[in-house]
C-alpha cells in the first residue's frame, strides 16, 4: 500500500482534490465573490518574516496551553465548520483525531453528526451555535450539548449570507434522492475510492444536520436549516449577553474583525474572542485575520482569550499568530483537506505537521515556550496591519 503520510496541508489539498468528488472538494475551497479575502487570509502570513537565532537554542520546546479552561498539548484547536460529507465519519472522525493530539473540537451545529457522538469521541468538545430560531429553540440546543458533555460554547455571527462566485459554486443537492444520485453518478464513479468508503458504510451522504432540530423534530436538511437561519432577524449586543448568560460556561464569540465589536464582546462577558471573517465567506475584501489580530490583541487580550481563525496552514503561521497575540489559532480548510485526504489518519497528519512546525520555529526563535513568542520575533513590513473600528 502506498505510504499515505503528506509533508504539508498543500500535499493534503491536491490528495483531496485527486480524492473527493469535484463537487465535495469545490465546497471545501468555497469563499465569496472575487476570493479577495480567502486569499488575503493565507497570503498574508508569507509577508511576514522570522527574526532567528543561530546559539544558545533550547534543547526542549513546550507549547501547551489552555483554551476557554481546556488544556490542551498545542496551541491549535478544531474550528466548527458545516455538513462533512468528504468522509463517513466525519465529525466523529475528526474529533477522535483532535484528542489522539490533545486538543480541542469545535462542533458545527451545522454539523453531519450528532453532538452526543462527537462528545463521546472527544471530551474537549465546544458546540457552535448559530443564532438560528427563537431564544427557546436556542437554550434547547445549548441544553442538549450540555447534556451530551460539550465543554464551552462557540457563537458564531459573522455571516452576511453573501453568495455568488466568480469561479462558480458546485451545486449541492438538498437531499439525495435518486433523481440527485443519477445527476451525480458520473462525479461518484470518476473519484472510486472515495465512492468505495461510502458504500462499505451502507450510507450515502443525507445532507441534513442532526444538531439544530427542536423537541423530537427531524433533522432538516442544510439548505432547509440554512433557510432558517437567514429568516431569523440577527442577534443584539444585549442578545449576546443573554445567550452567554444562560450557558454560563465558557463562551466564545467567532468573526470578531473590528476593535470595537471586541470591546463590546468583553461587555458581554465572553470568555474568548476569535478574529475571524468566516474563512472568506463573508463579506468578500474584509481583510486577512492576521492583519487584524495585534490591534484587538493590544485591545481586550488582557481581558479575553484572543484566538485566530483563517488561513493558517502551518505551524509557522501558528507561531506569527501567537507572537502577534493570540492565545491559539483555529483550523479548517487544513483539516478537511486532511480529513478527505486520509480521513482520521489524515487529520492527525495535519495536527502533527503543526506541531512539528511549531516546535521548529520555536528552535529557531531560540525559545523554550510559546509563551515567549512576540512580535521581537518577527520581520513585520510597514503598513502590514489593519485597524478597523478604533
Amino acid at each position: 500500500m502506498a505510504n499515505k503520510w503528506f509533508e504539508t496541508v498543500a500535499v493534503a489539498q491536491r490528495r483531496a482534490k485527486k480524492h473527493l468528488p469535484k463537487s465535495v472538494y469545490g465546497a471545501l475551497v468555497a469563499g465569496a465573490e472575487a476570493g479577495l479575502t480567502i486569499r488575503d487570509n493565507v497570503d498574508a502570513f508569507s509577508e511576514l518574516g522570522f527574526a532567528p537565532h543561530v546559539a544558545g537554542l533550547p534543547a526542549t520546546r513546550e507549547m501547551a496551553t489552555s483554551v476557554m479552561g481546556q488544556d490542551i498539548s498545542l496551541p491549535v484547536v478544531i474550528s466548527p465548520t458545516g455538513v462533512q460529507a468528504v468522509h463517513p465519519d466525519g465529525e466523529v472522525a475528526v474529533a477522535r483525531a483532535a484528542a489522539a493530539r490533545g486538543t480541542a473540537m469545535g462542533l458545527s451545529s451545522f454539523a453531519s453528526k450528532p453532538v452526543e457522538q462527537v462528545a463521546a469521541a472527544n471530551p474537549k468538545t465546544f458546540f457552535q451555535l448559530y443564532w438560528v430560531g427563537t431564544r427557546d429553540d436556542m437554550v434547547a440546543r445549548m441544553e442538549r450539548a450540555r447534556a451530551a458533555g460539550a465543554v464551552g460554547i462557540i457563537v458564531t455571527l459573522d455571516w452576511s449570507f453573501s453568495f455568488g462566485r466568480d469561479w462558480g459554486s458546485p451545486k449541492i443537492p438538498e437531499k439525495m434522492t435518486l433523481e440527485e444520485m443519477v445527476r451525480l453518478a458520473p462525479e461518484a464513479l470518476s473519484r472510486p475510492a472515495w465512492l468505495y468508503q461510502w458504500l462499505r458504510t451502507g450510507a450515502i451522504p443525507d445532507l441534513t444536520v442532526p444538531n439544530l432540530p427542536v423537541g423530537g423534530a427531524p433533522a432538516p436538511t442544510f439548505f432547509g436549516a440554512y433557510g432558517q437561519w437567514a429568516q431569523t432577524v440577527p442577534p443584539s449586543w444585549e442578545d449576546v449577553a443573554w445567550l452567554r448568560e444562560q450557558w454560563g460556561g465558557p463562551f466564545m464569540l467567532k468573526g470578531v474583525t473590528r476593535i470595537d465589536d471586541a470591546k463590546r464582546a468583553v461587555d458581554a462577558g465572553v470568555t474568548a474572542i476569535s478574529v475571524s471573517n468566516h474563512g472568506g465567506n463573508n463579506l468578500d475584501g474584509t481583510p486577512a485575520t492576521i492583519r487584524l489580530l495585534p490591534d484587538i490583541a493590544r485591545a481586550v487580550g488582557d481581558q479575553v482569550e484572543v484566538l485566530l481563525d483563517g488561513g493558517v496552514r502551518r505551524g509557522g503561521d501558528v507561531v506569527k499568530a501567537l507572537a502577534l497575540g493570540a492565545r491559539a489559532v483555529m483550523i479548517g480548510r487544513a483539516y478537511l483537506w486532511g480529513l478527505g485526504a486520509n480521513g482520521q489518519a489524515g487529520v492527525e497528519n495535519v495536527l502533527d505537521l503543526m506541531r512539528s512546525g511549531i516546535d521548529a520555529c520555536l528552535l529557531g526563535l531560540g525559545h523554550s515556550s510559546i509563551s515567549e513568542l512576540s512580535p521581537d520575533d518577527l520581520v513585520i513590513p510597514a503598513g502590514f496591519t489593519r485597524r478597523l473600528g478604533g
